[in-house]
């Protein structure tokens, strides 16, 4: 009895040597005999080594949350809380559609009484459309919902791992990429010559450039390039790693985005979607271009500019593998080397980009084309331009455009450093006859069975060259020293 003559119902208990009393209630809203239950089921507590009054607080914290106890409601309580910490909303988009295919089965059914069975028939049902890959990812979904139950005290288990080897083990496709030099060059040849939207085009040139992932091309925002350094920050937010990534920008990407300027340069998005200026192109544009130039699923899609860029570069030989696995975006998979080794490679990273960019011109034209430049050797007057040894003949202008026709009959050209002297001594025998009109000053043209001469030259020393097999013809441009010797070149 209190003092203000309410009426309640307690019982004193010792537990740990310590006397404690616990309300059961007020009368008359709790009987004699609900009161009589409730004195028996700490009585049950005691004996088995519990603290009635430490289980009644914590039956008072998840008290609400046991009220909001369907897989439904568990289920959209992880969601927001993916949100929360920062998952994308792609990504968020991904886990509420897998969760669809639970909901009609399971979704009001108190996650605590969920049985391991009844899961596994709400898989079988996404196993019998041949979503196997699907429904594995669907177990794994589910099971991050039972464990965020357990740790809110709604369930006691998580009934999805005991269904680890029940489902069909579906076999391991990688996105579909053009891996080789050849089969490249031509994905570059039909993607010039892609005639749709412009702003998919310009999507669509610049993605095997800077290989980033489709997602992070598609939502690439004017505001992200500093064209000053010549740089392109993706925001951590749009990253999967969620870390800020860089990009350095070649030369080529800088003329792709000048002319995309004039497009879209007064809108937010690089690549808006059609009609919708607040928006970016759809996620499946860039698929569904490649799917028109005859790329089917099976041999390209948007993500395999990734792989190309990846296994060509790894190829070469000439970068580390670091810098090429941070161009990518990839994080170090091994802890511990990922704890210490938290370089970037950025230098490495502008050189390799330029490359690259320059890489795929090659490719794409199947030419190698390097600047430089030479002179014409004093007192030579008959000679081929940057060969001292003076054996070509007939070098004569045809008009005063510029036209020339150079009539090459030499034997051999063992002194002429302008390809590479100790090379050219294994060349043989070189005849015919090639004209170019207003050639480039500081170019030479000789016939095109120079171009296995110019080959071996560059296994041996890598002098600059150019062949253009289209033209029948090789191009030449020699730098002011030898790249061989190293010596001075003559005039």
């Amino acid at each position: 009895m209190t003092k203000a003559g309410q009426r309640r119902w307690r019982v004193d208990y010792r537990f740990g040597e310590k006397r404690a009393t616990a309300a059961l209630g007020v009368y008359p809203t709790v009987t004699l005999a609900e009161a009589r239950a409730k004195r028996l089921e700490i009585k049950k507590q005691i004996a088995e080594g519990i603290n009635p009054a430490a289980k009644r607080k914590i039956d008072k914290i998840t008290g609400p949350l046991a009220n909001v106890n369907s897989f439904k409601a568990v289920a959209e309580e992880w969601l927001d809380k993916a949100r929360r910490e920062g998952r994308a909303d792609v990504t968020v988009g991904k886990l509420t559609w897998l969760l669809e295919f639970a909901h009609p089965m399971i979704g009001d059914r108190k996650i605590g009484e969920i049985k391991a069975p009844e899961l596994l028939a709400v898989l079988r049902a996404v196993e019998k459309r041949g979503h196997y890959e699907t429904a594995r990812r669907l177990r794994s979904t589910c099971g991050q919902v039972f464990r965020y139950a357990i740790a809110t005290g709604r369930a006691d288990r998580d009934v999805s791992a005991d269904l680890r080897g029940a489902l069909i083990v579906p076999k391991v496709t990688h996105r579909a990429a053009i891996t080789t030099p050849k089969e490249a060059g031509a994905l570059l040849r039909a993607i010039d010559a892609y005639s749709g939207y412009p702003i998919t085009h310009a999507a669509l040139r610049l993605a095997p450039y800077v290989f980033v992932r489709p997602g992070e091309l598609r939502q690439a925002e004017w505001s992200e390039f500093d064209f000053t350094r010549n740089i392109w920050t993706i925001a951590a937010d749009k990253t999967k790693m969620r870390v800020a990534h860089r990009v350095p920008l070649s030369r080529q990407v800088l003329a792709i985005l000048e002319e995309l300027r004039e497009i879209t340069g007064n809108r937010r998005f690089l690549f808006p979607a059609q009609g919708k200026r607040d928006r970016p192109m759809c996620e499946n544009t860039i698929n569904l271009a490649l799917r028109r130039m005859g790329f089917d699923g099976t041999t390209m899609t948007a993500h395999g500019f990734r792989a190309m860029a990846s296994t060509l570069l790894n190829e070469q030989g000439h970068w580390n593998p670091d810098a090429i696995e941070r161009q990518l975006g990839h994080a170090e998979t091994d802890d511990v080397r990922r704890a210490y080794a938290r370089g970037d490679h950025w230098d490495e990273r502008i050189r390799m980009m330029q490359s690259w960019a320059d890489y795929l011109d090659q490719l794409r034209s199947g030419a190698k084309v390097l600047q430089g430049s030479f002179r014409k050797p004093s007192g030579a007057a008959s000679a081929l331009p940057g060969c001292s040894c003076g054996t070509a003949q007939d070098l004569s202008p045809i008009c005063s455009a510029g036209d020339f026709r150079i009539k090459v009959g030499l034997d051999a050209l063992h002194t002429c450093e302008a390809i590479c002297q100790h090379e050219i001594e294994r060349a043989g025998p070189i005849k015919g006859l090639v004209r170019r009109t207003n050639p480039p000053r500081g170019s030479i043209t000789v016939s095109e069975h120079a171009s296995q001469c110019a080959m071996n030259a560059e296994q041996r020393c890598s002098p600059p060259f150019a062949i253009h097999k289209p033209l029948g013809c090789f191009i030449w441009n020699a730098p002011a020293r030898d790249p061989c010797s190293g010596r001075p070149r003559h005039g």
